[in-house]
């Protein structure tokens, strides 16, 4: 996909992976006030994540998300479960991940780089300051860089 514009005619799309529904809601809001146009999809485990992003089950026609925001806390299968199996698929693994966690833990930052996350960011505790966060995230990734194109020959 070519980096989405307010002039281009297709929007973002992105993969929410989130159980907390406060965090969903806010994250709603933050891109609803971005300049960019976001397709927002929410799954709330890591199980659901891996089905939605090999179309299998009830996500066999799920769109393929240009980037995937990833919560490390989830339940059925963690965040890190996610970004080991996202690896391990060579269908998957161009897709870039995010992870947005309330984890500061060091040994949370390295295992999610290991396992080669493209960004580990902190969730901020207050609402405005989560807002901006999620805003300052799709400017850089949708404006600044430039996104891999989807693996045809998987």
């Amino acid at each position: 996909m070519t980096n989405p514009s307010p002039s281009n005619a297709e929007p973002a799309r992105i993969l929410l992976v989130e159980d907390n529904p406060g965090d969903i809601r806010l994250t709603k809001e933050a891109f609803k006030r971005g300049r960019i146009e976001i397709e927002l999809d929410v799954v709330s485990d890591g199980v659901d994540a891996l089905e939605f992003l090999s179309q299998e089950g009830e996500y066999a026609d799920a769109p393929r998300p240009d980037l995937v925001l990833l919560d490390l806390n989830l339940p059925r299968m963690n965040g890190d479960e996610v970004l080991e199996e996202l690896q391990d698929d060579p269908a998957l693994r161009r897709i870039p991940v995010i992870v947005l966690t309330s984890s500061q833990a060091e040994e949370d930052v390295i295992t999610s780089y290991d396992l080669r996350a493209n960004a580990y960011l902190t969730k901020p505790v207050d609402p405005d300051a989560f807002i901006e966060t999620v805003r300052t995230f799709e400017k850089f990734w949708f404006s600044m860089v430039r996104l891999p194109p989807e693996d045809d020959s998987a």
